[in-house]
């Protein structure tokens, strides 16, 4: 027997496979693989579930939902004074008259919702089908309950309070602007085609938000340039600015974003656990056998 010193010879590190991950692996080729067109169908479709349930409880529904709103706003409003954090006023105050770059914002906040989100559902379809899977079920669970929301808690945004049209609250005391209609962008509620279809009302949560840090968490750890990244990093303190400088929400809308993606996450990640493997393709782990 050889000798290998007082202490005994050094310990070996165990081998992969005695119960330890050695490999995660994607799912096999042709196996469990997701079809676009199932995909487009299932979003389509609940997108537009999504848009009629949300506008049947919203600002179409008349005088008695208009007037929750209103009192909602002003409940908002008087919690964040106590917390001496109603600013959003003087936010817009400090740009307001920066024309070009009002403008850009209400582009950035028309576009960006569905452009982004979209592009890292396509990003991670193509490049990460695992983990679309997961995270295209956490989308449709996050937007789901901010449906809730949205039913539960009607809210009139900052740009139709001193608005004295049928949407608005007519109030004369906090003089925001509605950027939408002046300077204006790419379109605003008030044009014939939003008007009938969309809910004014939809403020809590903010599911620009919601979207813009959902974008964040499912292609930030995906994706290898460094820059692609920060950007995707700084995303949502982005769409954050641009609500509450276009006047569109007060900013504590925009934690009950964050609230619903961490809801969504738990309950998206819930119901893809649950799926068949065609609906939502899992990464395969391989063991190595003991030595």
């Amino acid at each position: 027997m050889t000798v290998q010193g007082a202490q005994g010879p050094a310990p070996r590190a165990p081998a992969a496979g005695c119960g330890a991950t050695a490999e995660v692996s994607p799912p096999e080729p042709g196996r469990h693989r997701l079809r676009w067109w199932v995909e487009v169908v299932i979003v389509v479709s609940f997108y537009g579930i999504y848009t009629a349930i949300r506008n049947q409880f919203g600002s179409i529904q008349g005088e008695s939902v208009r007037q929750a709103a209103i009192d909602n706003a002003h409940e908002v409003i008087a919690m964040e004074r106590a917390l001496h954090l109603f600013g959003e006023k003087g936010i817009q105050d400090l740009f307001i008259g920066w024309e070009p770059f009002i403008v850009f914002w209400n582009v950035f906040y028309g576009t960006l919702h569905f452009g982004m989100t979209i592009a890292v559902m396509v990003f991670l379809f193509l490049r990460h089908p695992a983990r679309y899977g997961r995270w295209r079920t956490v989308l449709g669970a996050t937007t789901g309950l901010a449906l809730v929301g949205f039913s539960l808690y009607p809210l009139m945004p900052p740009r139709l309070l001193n608005y004295c049209g049928e949407y608005g609250a007519c109030d004369l005391t906090y003089g925001f602007v509605d950027t939408l209609v002046d300077p204006g962008g790419l379109w605003s509620f008030e044009s014939w085609a939003m008007v009938g279809i969309s809910n004014q009302y939809a403020a809590m949560p903010s599911l620009h938000v919601a979207w813009a840090i959902w974008c964040t968490l499912a292609a930030a750890p995906a994706v290898r340039r460094r820059w692609t990244r920060w950007a995707l990093l700084c995303y949502p303190m982005l769409t954050v600015f641009s609500v509450v400088v276009t006047a569109n929400h007060y900013w504590i809308d925009a934690v009950g974003g964050a609230l619903v993606v961490g809801a969504g996450w738990l309950v998206g990640s819930m119901l893809h656990r649950r799926m068949p493997g065609w609906l939502a393709p899992r990464q395969t782990v391989r063991l190595e056998p003991c030595r």
